[in-house]
């Protein structure tokens, strides 16, 4: 990284998009995913912190488009066109989804990790775009950051150090 590019940081339940030579990056992914939606030939990237699988579960009237998978990445794709990507070409990565609690009956409510990468895949199928590269799962958190320019997306887990898909 030089002088000149910046780390856009994307907060939980928020979305934003980058170009070369800027990085993205959310830290905090526990049970959220981060979706990472790119162009690899335009150099531009979006990134979606991802809280919970559906909009459709909620009370909420003013609802928070950018903490659900299926109002976020649909309109994380829509702000890429916007600004240059090309739909046929957008590819995805992503990371998160980690089962943070020990639970002693796993209720399908509190398994919150695992259908937020269920909700994060079935959209990204439904707007074919394909996954390049995923670290889902497991018990730990991380803190994504991807480069527009090589299209790396480096992930840190909490004791485990940093890693590259």
């Amino acid at each position: 990284m030089n002088e000149t590019s910046k780390v856009i940081k994307v907060g939980i339940a928020d979305l934003n998009i980058v170009s070369a030579p800027n990085t993205i990056r959310t830290s905090g992914l526990g049970s959220c995913v981060g979706v990472v939606i790119y162009d690899s030939s335009k150099k531009i990237a979006g990134l979606s912190h991802v809280l919970l699988p559906d909009s459709h579960t909620t009370k909420q009237v003013n609802l928070n488009r950018f903490k659900y998978a299926d109002t976020s990445i649909p309109y994380l794709v829509h702000l890429l066109i916007e600004n240059g990507a090309r739909k046929y070409a957008l590819k995805a990565k992503m990371a998160g989804g980690a089962q943070m609690f020990q639970l002693s009956q796993a209720s399908d409510v509190m398994r919150i990790g695992p259908r937020n990468i269920e909700a994060v895949e079935q959209k990204l199928q439904e707007l074919q775009i394909p996954i390049m590269a995923s670290d889902v799962g497991g018990n730990v958190g991380r803190t994504i950051e991807f480069n527009p320019e090589d299209c790396k997306l480096s992930i840190r887990k909490i004791n485990q150090g940093v890693f590259f898909i």
